[in-house]
């Protein structure tokens, strides 16, 4: 009793954000309180089936005729991507898929990759989500650690595929030739020779292994098991996605940006529209086509579009865009501005992490008061900041380490071992600040800083300067090592088509509008720079160059 009674107060200080957690459900459209009974059973089916299989479950028995998937290739309802997955379960039990086993999926964003994600699901297995820029090494050495048993691939994998370990089953999930014969079954062959008759609820939900980010080494293993509707109002509280609209996701769904926006149109019944490649100009095209009301990219997306020129971007409608969500990467002020001045207030930048999940956002009102911000938490989300020696950090605009609550959190990593923790929040790996109005900035990776001369520099304040110069398309900045200062600062620039500026002028520039200390003293210019997947920097790539 005195255990029971000693809880009470941290249920009944959770009631407020409970209560408004179910409101914005509400609002979205996934929770009708005149329907209960309908609530309860969305609730055990996320908890039977986990959150991709569960959503697509709760949206195929709402509106099967609804649309869900589009591809290049097709357009699937929930109904037969409901039927469609039945039938790979099936034969994926038949091939000795056992709960707890793991599927490794390594496909670039199409029908395929869901069918194999909401499968798995009703396997009780893992759907282990790889990064199409796997080495062989890398996808050797994830396979292995994480017990790879079955593998579903893109064709164009196919001889990426043979660093996996042996006696693992192959799947192609999407073929260059769909008439051809090959070697690998497909699953559109497994699922039209399968029957499609409902399969058992697994013991456990099997959940989502997330990879890394990391720019070297191999990455590691994050799992996360999303089991309650409500954690759907950590996104929604902030970004108005609602239930029946239409969403285009650009960014990749191995990595957390596109995978979080995913599953949120997959619970609002909403209808996904996909693409295996990235094109600026399809994408404002599809925009068109669909009505989108939602865009996902990563930063480096969002440029690539702008970059199209006015005339481009004026030959499409894209006026029923009511959200651009951006995550994955720094969104700079210049580009968030550009983005707001093309397409309205309708910027939504994201700060998070593969292990943290959400943890901030920045709406357009919070955008249009301080450009660069990543704003605020969201319902059931908390960010505190903390010194070097473990104290928090409460003064405004004074720097810290940035510490994340989350009610979708990762649980641990797969080989082993978590993040740091301070006070039940895990470290992001940034630093940052909040202003006067509580407002949160990121200033750079923790590990990014550079020592010159003793002064402490994060290149983000010096590469978001940069980009805002008439002649620089993309910037990085890296710390080199130096006999007198330690590390000293040199910038990779890439310049507009045509552009005549050379580095005396950029080293003016900053020095204009930065502590001396902050001018590279070394300017290279190049055509591009080597980022990953989710737009972020290569850091070591270009201190290898």
């Amino acid at each position: 009793m005195a255990s029971l009674l000693g809880k009470v107060p941290t249920l009944a200080g959770r009631i407020p954000t409970v209560a408004r957690g179910v409101d914005v459900l509400r609002k979205a459209g996934l929770f009708n309180p005149l329907r209960l009974d309908d609530a309860l059973r969305s609730t055990v089916s996320m908890r039977r089936w986990g959150p991709v299989t569960g959503a697509v479950r709760i949206a195929a028995g709402h509106n099967p005729d609804g649309l869900a998937i589009v591809d290049e290739r097709s357009e699937h309802t929930f109904a037969e991507l409901d039927r469609d997955s039945n039938a790979l379960a099936r034969a994926w039990r038949e091939a000795g898929v056992r709960q707890g086993s793991t599927i490794g999926i390594l496909c670039r964003d199409h029908y395929g990759m869901v069918l194999a994600m909401v499968a798995a699901g009703k396997t009780g297995a893992k759907a282990l989500l790889g990064n199409t820029g796997f080495s062989k090494p890398q996808l050797h050495d994830v396979a292995e650690r994480e017990g790879v048993t079955i593998a579903v691939y893109d064709e164009e994998f196919g001889e990426l595929m043979s660093a996996l370990p042996d006696g693992v089953t192959r799947y192609l999930a999407w073929v260059d030739e769909p008439d051809a014969k090959h070697e690998v079954p497909t699953l559109a062959e497994t699922v039209a020779t399968t029957s499609a008759a409902e399969v058992p609820v697994p013991d456990k939900a099997g959940g989502i292994v997330l990879l890394t980010s990391g720019t070297t080494g191999t990455p590691k293993g994050a799992q996360r098991e999303v089991r309650s509707p409500l954690a759907a109002a950590e996104f929604l509280d902030r970004i108005p996605l609602r239930s029946g609209e239409t969403t285009l996701i650009c960014a990749p769904i191995f990595h957390g940006t596109g995978l979080s926006q995913f599953l949120i149109t997959l619970a609002l019944g909403s209808t996904t529209v996909l693409r295996r490649r990235f094109d600026p100009e399809a994408a404002l095209n599809s925009i068109q086509h669909y009505r989108a009301s939602a865009l996902v990219v990563v930063p480096t997306m969002l440029q690539r579009i702008l970059d199209l020129g006015e005339q481009t971007l004026a030959r499409y409608d894209t006026s029923t865009l009511r959200i651009v969500f951006t995550a994955g990467s720094a969104l700079s002020p210049e580009l968030g501005n550009r983005a707001t001045e093309v397409f309205g207030q309708v910027v939504h930048n994201l700060y998070g992490s593969t292990e943290v999940a959400v943890a901030s956002v920045a709406t357009p009102e919070d955008w249009r008061r301080a450009p660069g911000t990543v704003g605020r938490c969201p319902v059931g989300c908390e960010v505190r900041l903390y010194d070097k020696a473990g104290n928090r950090v409460i003064t405004p605009n004074k720097q810290g380490r940035v510490f994340v609550r989350s009610g979708i959190a990762f649980s641990g990593y797969t080989g082993g071992g978590s993040k740091e923790e301070i006070d039940g929040l895990l470290s992001s790996g940034d630093v940052g600040h909040f202003d006067a109005d509580g407002l949160l900035f990121i200033d750079g990776r923790d590990d990014d800083m550079i020592v010159s001369g003793g002064e402490n520099v994060y290149p983000i304040e010096i590469e978001n300067l940069l980009v805002e110069h008439a002649q620089v398309s993309d910037a990085a900045v890296i710390g080199v090592p130096d006999d007198e200062f330690g590390q000293r600062l040199k910038a990779f620039v890439v310049t507009e088509p045509g552009a005549k500026v050379d580095a005396e002028e950029i080293k003016a520039y900053v020095k204009a509008n930065l502590a001396r200390y902050k001018v590279p003293r070394d300017i290279t210019f190049i055509e591009e720079l080597p980022r990953n997947p989710t737009g972020k920097i290569l850091r070591n790539k270009l201190a290898q160059s």
